[in-house]
């Protein structure tokens, strides 16, 4: 009876442990599954993926964090796409063409798409922008700018209308140019969010990095958004669009 009981104790004891074993061990293996199925298709480029969401995500947190000079919620709310380019250089001194890059995600039922990785270029960027480094947000108003981005090259106020956008808690005062417009900008340079003309700066699509990042071009996954699901957007650039989803989820 004795060793019956013995033996009983020591099976309870084993299966206790080996129970606890994989109770430690699940997470990890779910952990290492999760980050596995998501990576960058180039794990080199992982890093400038990383740093132009993580920066485009901090700048509009930090503009969407003062209503009072921010975007005004209504007009991001029926905006069609998102850009935001950090820290963009200029070409020389005072005023005068600029350079940089940044991501631009769309619209999709519930949220926003994966980022797509853009550049920004050449232009007047108009005498009331100062500093040497500027932060560029450009929203995308209408279907016209929407398929715009599928381009190889577009021109802000060149084929697709621009305006400054408004800065405030609503559009109210927004006048006819800018309701008209397809594309809205804005400018932050010193501390000062402001609405940004720009002549004939151009974007165009980063494919290097984004077939990187995607394993295939901008107009590929912006014209078609379902072929890369939320959950298959790796990690490092997931930060954008979850931020935008945060000020607007229509």
């Amino acid at each position: 009876m004795r060793v019956l009981l013995q033996r009983s104790i020591l099976g309870a004891l084993c299966m206790a442990l080996i129970a606890c074993l994989f109770a430690t061990l699940a997470p990890a293996q779910r952990r290492h599954r999760m980050a596995a199925s998501v990576p960058v298709k180039d794990p080199k480029r992982a890093a400038d993926a990383q740093r132009h969401s993580r920066d485009a995500s901090k700048v509009f947190r930090q503009v969407m964090g003062t209503p009072d000079k921010g975007i005004p919620k209504d007009l991001l709310d029926k905006a069609e796409a998102v850009g935001v380019f950090p820290g963009v250089l200029k070409a020389g001194l005072g005023i005068g063409g600029f350079n940089g890059k940044g991501v631009i995600s769309r619209r999709v039922p519930g949220g926003w798409s994966a980022p797509a990785f853009f550049n920004m270029r050449g232009g007047d960027i108009g005498a009331q922008i100062g500093g040497e480094k500027i932060d560029f947000v450009l929203l995308f108003m209408n279907e016209d700018a929407l398929n715009a981005l599928l381009k190889d090259k577009v021109e802000i106020g060149g084929e697709l209308s621009a305006a400054a956008g408004p800065v405030g808690r609503t559009a109210a005062a927004s006048t006819d140019a800018q309701l008209k417009a397809g594309i809205l900008t804005y400018s932050r340079s010193k501390g000062a969010f402001i609405g940004a003309v720009i002549k004939g700066g151009t974007i165009s699509p980063d494919n290097d990095l984004n077939e990187a990042v995607y394993g295939m071009k901008a107009k590929d996954f912006l014209n078609s958004p379902e072929s890369v699901k939320m959950a298959d957007v790796p990690t490092v650039v997931r930060i954008f669009p979850e931020t935008l989803a945060d000020y607007s989820r229509k």
